[in-house]
């Protein structure tokens, strides 16, 4: 639970960046947003999926992995629906609530992928702490920029983004207890987190730090990649 807090507090840094420094250039946004994919993907290729299949069937993989995937399309879908509505008016500040909306969603997952991965090995759920924490930081950012920009004050920004944070534990919370009802849980679990995880690289992280400035974005991925892999091969 206090893993899963720390992570989620990603969220909170993100927003106090914004906070202290303003908005950073679009370099130092390309390089940040490919670290993070970088990392996300090589938790999802070299830990996620392997640990699912190792404790749960090819089937209940396929499930969760699919699952975690419709979860986010839905997600998005139903941001997509709501958009028109919230921004007329409003600008930046719907624009800062609405992102928040679906990040708060993102969290849920990932709480559940750090308890299925803390019940699945001790060095996964640690890779998870340190990926999710990383990838919440410009999440946070990206909350807090456009509700800066409408005219919120710092204080209600950064609690905003702390009321976000504890949606990645109170998903630890969850996970936990349905590992702890039965075992078989844990392969799903872990399978749905990639499938959440996978939506969010794919739709957002990745096309977003590709938009300003591609070397730094691809640098950035391939430096995720590599923390990743000589993290589980020091594990």
């Amino acid at each position: 639970m206090l893993l899963g807090l720390i992570a989620g507090l990603g969220t909170c840094l993100g927003a106090l960046l914004v906070v202290a420094f303003g908005r950073l250039g679009p370099a130092s946004i390309s390089l940040m947003l490919g670290f993070a994919s970088g990392i996300m993907t090589a938790v999802i290729i070299f830990d996620l999926l392997p640990s699912s299949l190792h404790y749960g069937s090819l089937a209940a993989t396929l499930t969760g992995f699919a699952g975690g995937i419709l979860l986010m399309a839905f997600l998005d879908l139903g941001l997509n629906i709501l958009a028109p509505s919230l921004f007329r008016g409003r600008g930046y500040l719907k624009m800062g609530y609405l992102i928040a909306a679906g990040i708060a969603l993102h969290d849920l997952p990932e709480g559940f992928a750090i308890a299925a991965g803390f019940a699945a090995a001790e060095r996964l759920g640690p890779i998870l702490v340190l990926a999710i924490g990383l990838h919440n930081i410009p999440e946070g950012m990206a909350t807090a920029a456009p509700l800066r920009y409408g005219g919120m004050g710092a204080g209600r920004v950064l609690a905003l983004n702390a009321i976000i944070s504890l949606v990645t534990p109170l998903g630890t919370f969850v996970g936990l207890e349905l590992v702890a009802a039965s075992y078989t849980f844990i392969g799903l679990l872990l399978a749905f987190a990639a499938g959440a995880m996978t939506y969010i690289v794919l739709g957002e992280l990745a096309p977003e730090s590709r938009r300003s400035n591609k070397p730094l974005a691809y640098t950035g991925m391939l430096a995720g990649l590599i923390l990743i892999m000589a993290l589980s091969f020091i594990a």
